[in-house]
């Protein structure tokens, strides 16, 4: 809950400054009594829209500041227009609206620079220009500067971090410069939330990103984050004329921040990282101390308008109940109960709602009770946001009380919820990638663990919700929704449907449910332990720079156990031969199917294999040699875009790329190839927007990463990543006719020690709208490489399917002595539609 409270918690700072600044006599010369009296309206409608805000009405303060910015526009009051605006901002910061209140405030500065873009990656010094510019083009009134202010705040809530404390930092030198004397508490207050924003986000990662490039670099980074934005806080404190209330609401944050950071400090020194135990030490000293200080002004609580103090009480209760201090914990009960009965006289559902489930949290004899009630409350108001948490809490409780009815009834009603909200979480939550595995993906697999307790367990209903985290899990990654997939059972157009094997990690136990040819469930339940295991060293070996100079026969034992795990029980129900579809749940994702042995052959021997994103696919469409037309794009030398800030080290040259684009112009009928110095980024773009290209092949580096922005692909000047790759493909329509049919990237790789890497091919699929995509999992020797594009080209001409082209192109090197190692042949993978 902390996470949807924040939006709230500060709605209200700057309001007082901004009230005084449009509320001082009007400077006009000439001001005709008309004017004076539309002057007094819209102050009038000025204070409406703060008392509507106070009270919770946050659409209606809108639409009264609105009317208020109409005023001041018949009578050219500059001032008034853009503080109308940043009222507006302000209101719509309250519905959680993160966009459009950093849309509004550009416009209320008359900034026209796409500042509010995150969607567009610049570098950060070119980000820093157009920030900086833009800054120093306005006029430093209090007006702009509180607007700026804001604007800092904002971009800080749609994930701007960096943006956010360039805005700050400015907005902060700026005004002691100009006005000295003037408060700047806010502006610190909002420097040490972005701060603590950095530090949740390198958290985070830490703690769900397992690339080990990436975790020694978070670990440093959470403790200078962590540390900057608390001498942020702690400078509010010492301002000798800041606000109380500011001061109130700065040490509140301190104080969640301090019992974050130590937890996570002791869970470091408890892992057997000692260099942090002085700093835990530190942290943990000022925690009490800090505590003390709040309950001595407490009175400041009261003080606050109405919703500040709901919200500051509900931080307050939730920190205290951090601690192992059974009188703070039931302080932190009074605290929230204060909060409920303010909430109450205020007439706010939703607060009443949000009290009455942190009463639930804080009094677990009593938490069904308040958990029915917040639902209630939620439910009343339409507030699908939070009603899943309280439905979520709900089935976890109802679970353990044995009543499975209706903890399945609440897990589905959690579902519903947050499908219907999910377009709203990623538009608005910076850090829903996060936000997801901590709180989305557990209702998923608490509902599916309780639908496989039954004796006859309903396999069609179980299948169903794993597709709906797998594309849920997508569509988190990628930050948007809306693709253009469709269910297997589906298809349409199809004489059969190839037999799809699910394979879903749940913690306690995997599962395999095999759906047949004629569309029967079959399942099996395999115990984790074992599983795990093999997978994970079979992983490392794969990952490993030396796997090439492996013995094959090392590995074997590791393919034959997961064969035996998950395979044989259901060989029964697969066909001798043909295609099968895999959905693979994230801790096998990085895996290649192909690889498992039966103790004669590999699984590859005997079926073309192809995954779904979510047992999803595009209509799979057979690519006729018509449509053998292709983009090439691809480096065999060194590019000044290997040396990226985020560009993987120890990139060699890829030699035969030359080799591999002369093979494919052979096998295909048309061909288009930039090599080197004319694969760039605008020339790929122009050939992207105006060729008709049913297929897309890239020989260049690529990598996948769990990571978004760590994902990407090399041109001759510079990385693309993902969100850029998705621009690109903006001006080609993904359903009509000139959609990508097969993508392939040839020499790309997922990032080492990370089994949600391979989310990054899902994603690249996904945001090129391909019918099928063709990705290596390691990087593979480009000489086998090339043989294998080659005989894989050549089986596409002769009329093979995708997945029976792929198969026999890898089989082709598993028969040469050469390359009969799996290194070679293994890590090709394919993704989608297998005709």
């Amino acid at each position: 809950m902390t996470k949807y409270l924040y939006g709230f918690r500060y709605v209200f700072l700057g309001i007082l400054c901004l009230f005084i600044v449009l509320s001082k006599p009007c400077l006009l010369t000439a001001q005709t009594p008309n004017e004076k009296s539309q002057h007094s309206q819209a102050q009038f409608l000025t204070k409406k829209g703060f008392e509507q805000l106070n009270q919770g009405q946050s659409s209606e303060a809108v639409n009264t500041w609105k009317e208020a910015e109409k005023i001041y526009r018949r009578i050219h009051l500059d001032d008034g227009v853009a503080g109308s605006l940043i009222n507006q901002s302000l209101a719509l910061k309250a519905l959680g609206l993160y966009p459009d209140t950093c849309d509004i405030l550009l416009k209320a500065l008359k900034i026209d620079k796409p500042i509010c873009n995150s969607t567009v990656e610049q570098s950060s010094n070119s980000t820093k220009e157009v920030l900086m510019a833009a800054i120093h083009q306005l006029n430093p009134t209090p007006v702009n500067l509180l607007g700026l202010e804001k604007l800092g705040e904002a971009l800080h809530l749609i994930g701007n971090l960096n943006e956010s404390e360039i805005i700050l930092q400015e907005t902060l030198l700026i005004t002691q410069n100009i006005f000295p004397k003037k408060d700047v508490s806010s502006i610190l207050f909002l420097w040490g939330n972005t701060k603590e924003a950095m530090y949740e986000r390198r958290k985070n990662q830490y703690i769900w990103i397992e690339e080990i490039t990436e975790h020694q670099k978070n670990i440093n980074q959470i403790k200078k984050e962590a540390l900057a934005s608390l001498d942020y806080y702690q400078q509010v404190n010492y301002l000798v004329n800041a606000p109380q209330s500011t001061k109130l609401q700065s040490q509140l944050r301190c104080l969640n921040l301090l019992l974050d950071f130590d937890k996570w400090l002791r869970t470091e020194f408890k892992s057997g990282n000692d260099t942090l135990a002085t700093t835990q030490t530190q942290i943990n000293q000022q925690i009490q101390p800090l505590i003390k200080l709040i309950f001595k002004n407490s009175f400041l609580f009261d003080e606050l308008p109405a919703s500040t103090s709901i919200f500051a009480k509900l931080n307050f209760a939730e920190s205290l109940n951090e601690t192992s201090n059974k009188q703070l914990q039931s302080l932190a009960i009074q605290y929230t109960e204060s909060a409920f009965q303010a909430a109450k006289s205020i007439d706010s559902r939703r607060l009443e709602s949000y009290s009455l489930g942190t009463l639930g949290k804080l009094q677990p004899e009593a938490s069904q009770r308040y958990f029915e009630k917040a639902l209630l409350f939620a439910q009343s108001i339409n507030a699908w946001d939070i009603a899943y948490e309280w439905q979520q809490q709900l089935g976890n409780l109802y679970k353990k009380q044995g009543k499975t009815e209706a903890a399945l009834q609440a897990y589905d009603a959690a579902i519903k919820n947050l499908t219907h909200i999910r377009g709203n979480l990623l538009a608005n939550n910076p850090d829903t990638p996060f936000f997801f595995y901590e709180k989305v993906e557990p209702v998923y697999r608490n509902y599916m663990r309780l639908l496989l307790a039954n004796l006859n367990p309903d396999l069609e209903k179980v299948v169903k919700v794993n597709e709906g985290l797998q594309t849920a899990e997508l569509e988190n990654y990628l930050q948007c929704g809306n693709f253009d997939l469709v269910a297997l059972n589906n298809l349409k157009n199809l004489a059969n449907i190839p037999p799809i094997i699910h394979i879903i990690d749940l913690g306690d136990i995997i599962e395999v449910i095999v759906q047949s040819p004629d569309k029967s469930l079959h399942h099996h339940s395999v115990e984790p332990k074992l599983v795990r295991l093999n997978a994970d060293y079979l992983l490392q070996t794969l990952q490993d720079r030396n796997f090439a100079n492996t013995s094959s026969d090392g590995i074997l034992p590791y393919s034959q156990a997961l064969y035996n795990s998950l395979i044989a029980p259901v060989k029964e129900y697969l066909p001798l031969d043909g295609t099968l579809v895999f959905t693979l749940d994230t801790s096998l994702q990085s895996l290649p199917m192909g690889l498992l042995h039966d103790g004669k052959n590999y699984l590859l021997q005997q079926y073309s294999i192809t995954e779904t994103l979510g047992s999803k696919v595009r209509q799979p469409k057979f690519l006729n040699k018509e449509q053998l037309i292709v983009l090439i794009a691809g480096l065999s030398k060194l590019s000044p875009s290997l040396n990226g800030l985020n560009s993987p080290k120890g990139m060699r040259v890829l030699p035969e790329v030359a080799a591999e684009v002369a093979n494919i112009k052979e096998e295909t009928k048309s061909s288009l190839s930039l090599l080197n110095e004319k694969f760039t980024y605008k020339r790929f773009q122009e050939e992207l927007s105006t060729g008709h290209f049913p297929i897309i092949h890239l020989t260049t580096h690529a990598q996948f990463s769990s990571l978004p922005q760590q994902t990407m692909f090399f041109s001759w000047d510079k990385p693309i990543n993902l969100l850029e790759f998705d621009s690109l493909l903006k001006q080609k329509n993904q359903t009509s006719e000139d959609a990508i049919e097969l993508l392939v990237l040839s020499a790309c790789e997922t990032a080492k020690g990370n089994k949600r890497s391979a989310l990054g091919i899902a994603g690249i699929a996904a945001q090129a709208g391909a019918r099928s995509t063709v990705a290596t999992l390691w990087r593979v020797d480009d000489k086998s490489t090339a043989l294998l594009i080659k005989e894989f080209y050549k089986e596409l001409k002769d009329g093979k399917t995708k997945a029976e082209a792929l198969r026999l192109a890898q089989l082709s090197l598993l028969s040469n002595p050469d390359y009969s190692h799996p290194y070679y042949w293994a890590g090709f993978l394919l993704v989608g539609g297998w005709l």
